[in-house]
């Protein structure tokens, strides 16, 4: 993957990958970039009977500090607010509800690295 320069363009990327590790785990992406008037979810998909909300934070480096890092306890509790709100639009059924973080770094010349970590903040 070549590293866009554009921060937009990066996230964007970041995303993409992070999607299709989600499907190779065996998940359906559901939703992508959900908005409404209090924030933004990344990524939902489902992971059998589980409702997973997915933050996605891609860097070029680790300068300042690692992806996953930059979630930060707030933010948790915020998406888990807009996991609220997203499940009230949309008539899915879920037994369960997990919060993931997938941290992308989208190193210049090499491979990206993607760090996944399941069911933060529970």
């Amino acid at each position: 993957m070549a590293v866009p320069a554009d921060r937009s363009v990066l996230g964007a990327s970041g995303e993409d990958l992070a999607c299709a590790h989600l499907v190779r785990r065996g998940m359906v992406v559901l939703d992508r970039n959900w908005r409404c008037p209090h924030g933004e979810i990344d990524v939902v998909a489902r992971d059998g009977d589980v409702l997973v909300v997915c933050e996605v934070k891609t860097r070029r480096s680790l300068t300042h500090g690692d992806p996953v890092e930059a979630v930060t306890a707030a933010k948790v509790a915020r998406l888990r607010r807009l996991a609220h709100a997203w499940r009230a639009e949309h008539p899915v059924r879920a037994r369960g509800m997990r919060i993931d973080v997938i941290g992308v770094l989208a190193r210049p010349g090499r491979p990206p690295l993607l760090r996944h970590v399941v069911g933060v903040g529970s």
